[in-house]
């Protein structure tokens, strides 16, 4: 048996033990609020699983970053779940840390890099590399396409954040770029999206995280006196919707749009929750509209603070691509009316008022919004495909499934109000 503790909010709440089988007991009389997920409220009763539970295993790498750490420890450490915990487990994205009996969690970095200078690096081959030798463990995201997690600081402002930097392998080329402009899109559309940046030479996509908030009465750029220390930051709990729905990692495409807007019904705290189901709604029209097959379950998630406290929302979008550019048969990631398909407008429509509550001149809106922000960046991506010659195959790709979604939304008035 092998042990973990869990700490939230800076203070050891519980620990973990396993594997066989993997055990979560609560330390006596943590308050309500420090609970390590919405769905494993504080209670007496431990917590007993032949599986990881979900929410201890939503940050472990997957695909080509599974492979990369397990590389990188398989000399000095296991490569069971619980072993990669015990290394990526003080570095996590939402409010949950884990740590070995005896130490504390990592102090976060002093010295941020500098944004600009990722962003324009000329050899970003080289920069990347470099970063995940260097933050590759201190990396707790999940994800099949290589990533890493920095602190980053922007020279002018001086502000800091935290980054979540991606690259891309053969077998999806220019895959920052494609991400870039379907985000463009979502953005435009009117959905909520972090911060996101294209570098300059198309190699990297950097996305700033949002489960982290600055305290602003210590930022930096309010306190000129300061600058140059780091900032205070403080991280929100996030709970992607395999947690919210307890499954595995592995089971992120075996569920429905439909018991996704269940869960939001669910765990979204009433006032957010009308805002909420037009952001789902809105952002599976964009997936139909831009051929993304990958909004499966770890793609949806939530936000909080204190979760006792009733301010529970659906985190903003993020990791949209046109995955038809690399897969041309590619199919949505999870079901919507007992099928895996390209939907038109009136499945859309019959899903967006049975099962999100919305109104016929809700959803009018939305198709306008998505059809018009879907349009609009097309012309975005001609330009970059004519200035940057190594997009153009991938652009070529994307342009006619970005058509083809268009005309499906096009004829959404034949539907909607009908």
């Amino acid at each position: 048996m092998s042990r973990l503790n869990v700490w939230v909010g800076g203070k050891p709440v519980g620990a973990l033990e396993g594997p066989d089988p993997y055990v979560f007991a609560y330390h006596p009389a943590p308050p309500s609020s420090l609970a390590v997920s919405l769905t494993m409220p504080v209670r007496l009763q431990s917590w007993t699983d032949r599986a990881l539970h979900p929410i201890f295993q939503m940050n472990l790498p997957e695909g080509a970053m599974l492979i990369a750490v397990r590389q990188a420890i398989a000399k000095i450490a296991r490569t069971d779940d619980l072993s990669l915990l015990r290394i990526l487990g003080g570095y996590q994205i939402g409010r949950n840390r884990f740590i070995p009996p005896d130490e504390k969690p990592p102090s976060p970095a002093v010295s941020p890099e500098l944004l600009d200078d990722i962003l324009k690096y000329p050899d970003t081959e080289e920069l990347f590399r470099d970063l995940i030798g260097r933050f590759l463990l201190r990396s707790g995201v999940s994800g099949v396409q290589p990533k890493v997690l920095i602190d980053a600081r922007d020279r002018a402002t001086f502000r800091s954040s935290s980054y979540v930097v991606k690259s891309w392998g053969a077998d999806f080329p220019q895959l920052a770029a494609n991400e870039y402009f379907c985000m463009t899109a979502a953005r435009r559309a009117g959905l909520p999206t972090p911060e996101f940046h294209l570098s300059d030479n198309g190699r990297l996509f950097v996305m700033e995280r949002f489960d982290i908030v600055e305290n602003m009465g210590a930022a930096p750029l309010l306190c000129p006196e300061n600058r140059g220390a780091a900032p205070i930051f403080s991280d929100l709990g996030f709970e992607d919707m395999c947690v919210l729905q307890g499954l595995g990692a592995d089971e992120k495409y075996n569920s429905t749009y439909e018991r996704i807007a269940r869960t939001i019904d669910r765990y979204v705290s009433p006032q957010h929750r009308d805002e909420a189901m037009k952001t789902f709604f809105k952002s599976l029209v964009l997936s139909v509209a831009v051929r993304n097959g990958d909004a499966h379950l770890k793609n949806y998630g939530v936000l909080y603070g204190d979760p006792t406290e009733g301010d529970i929302r659906l985190a903003p979008i993020y990791d949209v691509v046109t995955t038809v550019a690399y897969i041309p048969r590619d199919i949505p990631a999870l079901s919507l009316g007992g099928a895996k398909k390209w939907w038109g407008a009136k499945a859309l429509h019959k899903f967006g008022v049975a099962h999100c509550g919305l109104s016929q001149s809700v959803i009018r809106e939305i198709f306008d919004q998505v059809t018009g922000a879907v349009g609009d960046t097309r012309a975005d991506v001609r330009r970059y495909s004519n200035d940057y010659p190594a997009f153009r195959e991938t652009a070529e790709k994307m342009l006619p499934a970005w058509e083809t979604g268009l005309e499906i939304e096009g004829r959404s008035s034949n539907f909607v109000g009908a």
